[in-house]
């Protein structure tokens, strides 16, 4: 099975977003959106979600408009496959490369491919510089701007607001805390800073971790886990610090999995209403 986190560059007409996200129907298991990040992450499930959502996405929105804390590069900004259970992460790469040809295709857009090639961060920093792209025009589609497809492994996006209003210290907080383990930005979100992370080895350094490390130097407002995380990880917190660390067990890649069984069980098992018609 594979995960497909979709991020788009939407996050402050919640209609839109919500018409975005239906068109994933039961595959859609999580949907987290932030005004200020002017940004909203899909957590999808399969090939055929992504598309839907990737089409409706570039329909609906335009980046000509779009102002944000978060980098982006497109409407579309961010579509990773992501392996899960036994699923290999030559799939994954498939997968990546399949989605990344139809969005060239399809919706004209220029298609940057990160993984073991390269990582997101790299594409950032050189997209339509450095780096032409891998398939598609080679220049921003005119509203959509361009995609980055990738494949990797299985991270926990997590954000810590600080108790002060310092973007130098916050800065110098995600600095300290980059690694083999966490990539992390210090940034201004509206009238707050914080320390936005991707936690890329999260059963090494997972929010407990980043967030005691910041705790050592810094007040922390609060906890953000956008999206989901992995059982996993959650198992290595004690659950008397899920509250404070924006943890829960439904929150969990696997629980949205067991829903998304049960509903399709109970939709198999329901009696079908006989029709008739009268005349």
């Amino acid at each position: 099975m594979l995960e497909c986190v979709v991020n788009v560059s939407e996050g402050r007409r919640t209609e839109v977003v919500a018409e975005i996200a239906a068109t994933a129907g039961d595959d859609l298991l999580d949907l987290h959106t932030c005004f200020d990040h002017h940004r909203s992450v899909l957590t999808l499930v399969g090939e055929e979600a992504p598309r839907l959502v990737a089409a409706a996405a570039v329909a609906r929105l335009d980046l000509r408009a779009h102002v944000g804390a978060h980098p982006r590069i497109g409407v579309l900004d961010v579509v990773p496959f992501v392996p899960l259970g036994d699923t290999s992460m030559a799939a994954a790469v498939a997968a990546r490369d399949d989605f990344a040809m139809w969005a060239a295709t399809t919706l004209e857009l220029p298609a940057f491919l990160y993984g073991p090639e390269r990582s997101l961060p790299d594409v950032r920093r050189g997209a339509f510089g450095s780096l032409d792209p891998d398939l598609g025009p080679l220049l921003p589609h005119l509203s959509a701007g361009a995609v980055a497809v990738g494949a990797r492994p299985l991270l926990v996006a997590y954000n810590l607001w600080l108790g002060q209003t310092d973007l130098t210290t916050a800065r110098r907080l995600a600095a300290s805390l980059r690694g083999p383990a966490v990539r992390a930005l210090g940034m201004q979100v509206g009238e707050q800073v914080q320390v936005s992370m991707n936690l890329i080895d999260p059963v090494t350094a997972g929010p407990a971790e980043v967030w005691d490390a910041v705790a050592a130097e810094l007040s922390i407002e609060r906890a953000e886990l956008v999206g989901l995380v992995p059982q996993a990880v959650l198992d290595r917190v004690p659950q008397n610090r899920w509250a404070t660390l924006d943890l829960s067990a439904d929150r969990t890649i696997e629980a949205r999995l067991a829903q998304r069984s049960r509903k399709a069980e109970r939709t198999r098992q329901a009696p079908r209403t006989r029709r008739t018609d009268e005349s």
